[in-house]
């Protein structure tokens, strides 16, 4: 028996027995489509008769040259047998024609970026029949007119603009504003003209057989599985390209009979806001892709209250059904044909992070989901968009005031976006991505072959489409501001600009965007930080933060950035790099002259000025942080980042010579020669100082032990303030960070020098509060030897940046500007280590570092604080190794949270 490629949407039970029972496989083999509409079936939604083509048929078909797989053709015509039995009706028969849909569908849903073809099974016999059955010519011939144009674009790839003028012809021809006030005549007309487009691109006749429409867009669905559109939406969604597509052959059923008639598109709660109550479109006497494509100006779905009370009840009840037995927000689609509901799809809803926090809260209070539950389903990359920038507030009073808000549309994807005006989907990406320019792209809708134009926008306006269009589904998706459906918006394509109330703004020009309020503003308008005050948001990191075990410590250097930590949630600081404070303008001289002198008395005195200022930065931090850790790394960089480059050095010296050439007054020329000598000496010390690899170079310990005076001045710094505050009252914990150890000895070097300063000032003060030495592991020979360096290292922490460069011997800066970019598009290396923690590498290297430095101090203090302390992937990596916490920037506080708490949830579902 040859291997069954077709499921009935009565066969679910069939479907689970041969994978297992697993609901994510039978969504894997049938498509989330295929799978949802089974589903329906089983617990008594009305769906139109149909079968799914599984997504195995798919791959062994693009595997064996787009060849149909034995025994698939047989299985599809006995299929299309028993839903003639099913419907009473026969499929190429010209007296009481079955038509069917043919829709993609694969396990993770990929709005609009595969292949659809209805009313299959019309040809010049068959429209005799249905409008013999149905006494409506005008209604055939509209189907076939859309099969001839659906066919024609999307199964033969024929130009679907030629067919758009077509249509804006006829329509101009008879005087109408839209498709609905085109009667019989037109539809035949345009029929015929769709014949001609489809022969002129295609060098064939429209197939007026039924079987070979079925078979040509069953096999064109399977291949646009690896269409441009699709490639281009599982790369930005993170979508396996293995797992192929389902094909759905579903009996026809059609919301364009007539005022008893309509289709639409819904969302079980609000996608933007995530408000409890259904929110979407539809039209009366219209097929579904009139309103998907936005073509149509649409009605908002409550107004379908009114117009079919009896079937808006009906659907409302399904909404509810179905939410409650997936226990998630839900995508429908529906048609209404003579007063019937039928139901053509659910999935669950695209949605923006503010919806997606507010459904997960309200869905726990609601009981139909738990705590955990509702944790898991926001990812790490939702809580992020909470703190994008939006517009200053003041800055839009300003521009309303001035009258530079051009007009609203729809808010279908909040959040601000500037850019200059785009007005096709390969400009947008050919800016964004080769030029480096802030893009909105501006369409009068937009289509999936847009969605490469889309990922690369800053934000996306269009004049047409409505909530649940293709536009405000994408947006949702990818976290694009969007506004949609501003009618006032004229777009003239050939000119290449837009204009709003007779104001004209040519592509390449600045537009803002407020997808939040659904505004559009001329020029560049700035940004925000928003408040973090969202109520649902803080409940849900809150239950987060009961399940996660890894700490969530920040990167923060001063008062202001500390502040804002704790505001996020952090536990600690776990990184405050000390040299940045050494760039504050009043700093500077004093830093230059402690580099520049080879005195000793000269750099004591340089390095007392400085104690001041980092003493009054330590308490800011300390007083911040009560009760909470504050580990401070001692300088770090080489002391030439504190000097002028050489080039600009020689540039300047160059200028000043030229100068001294043309001076002719004698306070000039004596004012020009002292500049020259002042530049010449800081050059001579440049020169002194340079290193060819400066970052394996003088730096961090080695530095420290080579003027040991300067990391006492830090460490006395460190603990003058501690002790100051902790007299005030203040609870501290500071921590001392010794950077770049790469031999044990170095460690042992420096900290007892340090230690020593440590216990003097404290004697000075009569006071000791708790604090701590350890070191930085960045160096793998750190790493090796982690049980050696925990014989002193009371903590350590990953910089993982640095470990990575030295772990695969490459420079970051100059790998991303050359080869690392080929490397990750030839797939040479699975991720950017500098995104990503390399697990077998620098993974592996963690990993021995904590067991090593552990099995000597059990109680040792692990962390990370490079840029993957904010990486869920890495973070999830850190929770496995068992780490004490991780540190990143405070704006990635939130995220981390969530991370450290899916990582959590998932030991737990494993065990």
């Amino acid at each position: 028996m040859s291997k069954k490629w077709v499921y009935f949407f009565d066969e679910v039970a069939k479907a689970e027995e041969y994978v297992g029972g697993d609901w994510e496989k039978v969504r894997g083999l049938l498509g989330g489509k295929g799978a949802n509409l089974a589903e329906m079936e089983r617990i008594g939604v009305p769906v139109p008769p149909g079968y799914t083509v599984t997504t195995e048929a798919c791959n062994a078909y693009l595997d064996a040259g787009e060849t149909y797989p034995e025994g698939l053709n047989e299985q599809m015509l006995e299929s299309l047998k028993t839903v003639e039995t099913k419907t009473g009706k026969k499929f190429g028969d010209p007296q009481n024609p079955l038509l069917v849909s043919c829709r993609s569908g694969a396990k993770f849903s990929m709005p609009g970026m595969m292949d659809t073809v209805l009313n299959i099974g019309l040809n010049d016999e068959t429209i005799k029949g249905m409008i013999a059955l149905t006494g409506d010519e005008r209604f055939v011939y509209d189907l076939y007119r859309r099969l001839i144009q659906m066919f024609g674009s999307v199964v033969m790839l024929a130009p679907g603009e030629d067919f758009e003028e077509v249509l804006t012809e006829a329509r101009a021809k008879a005087g109408v504003e839209t498709d609905t006030e085109l009667n019989a005549e037109d539809w035949k007309a345009v029929a015929e003209e769709f014949k001609a487009i489809f022969k002129r691109h295609t060098g064939r006749d429209f197939p007026t057989d039924p079987y070979e429409q079925l078979n040509l867009a069953t096999a064109a669905v399977f291949k646009s599985w690896f269409g441009k559109r699709a490639v281009d939406y599982r790369n930005a969604a993170g979508i396996a390209h293995d797992l192929g597509t389902a094909v759905n052959i579903q009996t026809m059923v059609f919301g364009n009979l007539g005022n008893d008639s309509a289709t639409g598109v819904a969302l079980t709660r609000n996608g933007t806001t995530g408000e409890h109550r259904i929110e979407g479109d539809y039209l009366m006497n219209a097929q579904g892709e009139d309103v998907v494509a936005g073509i149509r100006l649409t009605e908002d779905i409550n107004k379908l209250k009114e117009e079919m009370p009896a079937a808006y009840g009906e659907f409302e009840q399904i909404c509810q059904k179905l939410e409650k037995h997936y226990r998630e927000m839900q995508d429908v689609e529906f048609t209404i044909e003579k007063n019937k509901l039928w139901m053509l799809q659910t999935r669950d809803g695209k949605r923006t992070a503010q919806a997606a926090v507010r459904i997960a809260v309200e869905m726990v209070e609601e009981g139909m989901i738990t705590r955990e539950e509702a944790v898991m389903r926001v990812t790490p990359a939702q809580i992020d968009f909470f703190l994008h920038p939006q517009f200053d507030r003041e800055a839009v009073k300003a521009a309303k005031a001035k009258g530079d808000m051009l007009g609203s549309g729809l808010n279908v994807s909040p959040g601000a976006a500037f850019g200059v005006v785009a007005l096709d989907a390969d400009l947008a990406e050919k800016w964004a991505k080769e030029e480096g320019r802030d893009v909105i792209m501006v369409r009068p809708e937009t289509r999936p072959d847009d969605v490469h134009g889309m990922l690369a926008a800053q934000g996306i306006l269009t004049s047409r489409g409505g909530r649940t269009s293709h536009a405000a589904l994408v947006a949702r998706q990818f976290g694009k501001p969007a506004v949609v459906g501003m009618s006032a918006l004229e777009i003239d394509l050939d000119k290449r600009q837009i204009s709003v109330g007779g104001l004209v703004i040519k592509e390449g020009e600045w537009i803002s965007i407020d997808g939040t309020e659904g505004e559009l503003y001329t020029g560049k308008l700035p940004t925000e930080v928003p408040e973090f005050e969202d109520p649902e948001l803080m409940k849900l990191l809150s239950w987060a933060d009961e399940f996660r075990k890894l700490g969530v410590w920040a990167n923060a250097d001063y008062p202001a950035d500390a502040q804002r930590a704790l505001k996020y949630g952090a536990e600690g600081i776990g990184l405050c790099r000390t040299e940045h404070m050494f760039f504050e303008a009043e700093r500077m001289p004093f830093v230059q002259k402690m580099i520049m002198t080879d005195n000793a008395d000269e750099r004591k005195e340089a390095l007392d000025a400085l104690l001041p200022f980092q003493r009054e930065d330590f308490a800011g931090l300390f007083r911040v942080m009560d009760g909470l850790p504050v580990i401070i790394r001692l300088i770090d960089p080489p002391l030439n980042e504190f000097l002028p480059s050489e080039s600009d050095l020689l540039r300047e010296l160059c200028d000043l010579k030229l100068q001294l050439k043309d001076a002719g007054a004698p306070e000039e020329i004596d004012k020009l020669q002292k500049q020259i000598e002042d530049k010449e000496l800081i050059l001579k010390r440049v020169e002194s100082l340079h290193e060819t690899n400066p970052m394996l170079g003088m730096r961090g310990v080695r530095l420290a032990i080579h003027i040991p005076e300067l990391t006492t001045m830090q460490v006395r710094a460190i603990f003058e303030a501690a002790c100051t505050v902790a007299k005030e009252g203040v609870d501290v914990h500071p921590e001392i960070m010794i950077p770049l150890t790469s031999h044990v000895n170095e460690l042992k070097v420096q900290q007892e020098v340090l230690e020593a300063e440590a216990k003097k000032v404290m004697e000075e003060q009569g006071i000791e509060p708790h604090y701590k030495f350890g070191t930085m592991i960045e160096i793998p020979r750190a790493a090796i030897t982690c049980d050696q360096i925990a014989e002193y290292a009371q903590f350590i922490s990953f910089g993982t940046n640095d470990l990575t460069q030295t772990t695969f011997g490459i420079s970051r800066d100059d790998a991303e500007a050359s080869f690392l970019i080929e490397y990750l598009e030839r797939e040479i290396l699975p991720e950017n280590p500098f995104a990503v923690i390399d697990r077998d590498g620098v993974g592996f290297l963690m990993e021995m570092a904590v067991k090593k430095g552990r099995a000597v101090r059990p109680d040792m203090e692990c962390g990370i604080c490079g840029e993957h302390g904010g990486d869920p992937e890495s973070i999830q990596l850190c929770h496995e190794l068992d780490l004490t916490y991780v540190s990143c920037s405070p704006f990635r506080v939130p995220v981390a949270r969530l991370a450290a708490a899916h990582a959590a949830l998932r030991d737990k579902i494993k065990d």
